[in-house]
């Protein structure tokens, strides 16, 4: 669907109908009036400097819901004079983006006028689709403006990006979701006071979790919820948690925050900080991850970050899959939380994991050299005859069970690729291998 604006974006008198949606009635008229994005947007920053110069690049909005992306696009127009159209690339397809190009063309030769194509969910473009705005930006007919919740290096090609500014958005503070309150109270001719206790507007601060458009919404539940009842008791936080029906946390099996977050989880657990692992672990869950994902994360983790250093750690992350696997949410979410804690507390080392990768690195030099006679098996009696299996010592006819003898192929370079730390139980692998070595000879 094309959302096709001509100049009145507020309506004929410049300002949104008092029958308007709160969203609507707050949301800013120019750059000046955006509220969280100083640092990129103020008149300080070199991109706020660009466009009150009168410079206008294409441009991919990066930012969380509720941060103004639509409303930093709609002031542009405004400040530009410039015809707006908005779409959604989930129902947008080449047809209708080729249509919108060439209209830009006709209205840049024929009128001298910027046309502004804003396209929520750019993320949401295939490869074609993106390709058909190629030409139309190149030559300016449209200036695009895309919004996103995705890192644009992963879901926007390079060709696209190439002709187009990032801009991150942050998620709003505190300080400025207050900024948006004061804007209601102002227009309601109420103070939140009047309404809420003072830990529900807390409360409801929190609960916004750094989102505009979440909390205008619950702003203009709360007014209308109250406006013919008569001044009396407060609001408590439990009285508007039921009024707003708080949702669960915002997170996206496929989006970024996915990545991030069990990124930040498996980070948390290899620097042995046991808190932000199981906060991490808490936000994953109550977000609607799946929790067969973490457990298998959690059994790469205990061989990875932690090895030999404590081996029964890989016995605790298998057994935490299989609890999961067994009883499932609500209950699996405490042997996650089990597992979880519990690698963070250990000792760390990776020195398995490097051991295999030096390895790998090895044999992709030396290739595949022939394995030594004596280490070959000698199961037939032409293999024998053949030498294979000749001349192999038994190590537990030694003292310490060990016994020096070759066995990586002569052809190889020798260096070690299992060097144990000083850490955990790998302190006593350490010191086992250097007792054996050194008191067995032959």
């Amino acid at each position: 669907m094309v959302y096709d604006h001509s100049m009145d974006l507020f309506s004929a008198s410049g300002a949104a109908s008092q029958s308007s949606p709160l969203s609507e009635i707050l949301r800013p008229k120019n750059l000046d009036e955006i509220i969280g994005q100083d640092k990129t947007l103020g008149p300080k920053s070199k991109l706020g400097q660009m466009l009150r110069k009168g410079y206008l690049p294409s441009l991919i909005i990066w930012g969380p819901p509720g941060t103004g992306k639509t409303t930093f696009a709609l002031a542009l127009s405004q400040h530009f004079s410039a015809h707006f159209v908005n779409i959604n690339a989930v129902d947008s397809g080449a047809k209708t983006l080729r249509e919108i190009g060439e209209q830009g063309k006709d209205r840049r030769l024929q009128y001298q006028q910027k046309t502004i194509l804003f396209v929520d969910e750019i993320h949401r473009f295939n490869k074609a689709q993106q390709d058909v705005l190629l030409p139309f930006v190149e030559k300016g007919d449209v200036v695009l403006v895309g919004a996103t919740t995705e890192n644009p290096s992963y879901e926007l090609n390079r060709a696209l990006l190439s002709r187009c500014r990032v801009v991150v958005f942050e998620r709003l503070s505190v300080e400025d979701l207050s900024k948006i309150v004061t804007r209601a109270e102002t227009h309601y001719k109420k103070t939140l006071e009047r309404i809420l206790t003072k830990e529900a507007i807390d409360n409801l601060l929190e609960y916004s979790d750094g989102d505009a458009r979440r909390l205008i919404n619950s702003l203009e539940i709360l007014y209308n919820f109250t406006k013919d009842e008569e001044e009396g008791a407060l609001l408590d936080v439990n009285d508007m948690r039921e009024l707003l029906q708080q949702n669960p946390l915002g997170y996206d099996k496929n989006s970024e925050m996915h990545y991030d977050l069990i990124s930040a989880f498996i980070k948390s657990v290899r620097g042995s900080d046991p808190d932000a692992a199981v906060y991490y672990l808490a936000r994953m869950i109550d977000g609607g991850e799946d929790p067969i994902f973490i457990a298998r994360r959690l059994i790469v983790l205990a061989s990875e970050d932690i090895g030999n250093a404590d081996p029964r750690a890989i016995s605790v992350a298998v057994s935490g899959l299989q609890a999961v696997e067994a009883i499932g949410l609500p209950e699996g979410a405490i042997s996650l939380a089990q597992v979880t804690t519990y690698l963070a507390s250990c000792p760390k080392s990776n020195a398995s994991y490097m051991a295999l990768n030096k390895a790998r690195e090895l044999v992709e030099k030396t290739r595949t050299l022939p394995v030594p006679l004596h280490l070959r098996s000698a199961k037939t009696a032409l293999a024998k005859d053949l030498g294979y299996g000749r001349d192999y010592k038994y190590p537990h006819n030694y003292p310490t069970g060990w016994v020096d003898q070759e066995y990586i192929p002569a052809e190889v370079e020798k260096s070690p690729l299992y060097e144990p730390t000083n850490r955990g139980f790998e302190k006593n692998i350490r010191e086992y291998l250097s007792w054996m070595k050194g008191t067995s000879k032959s």
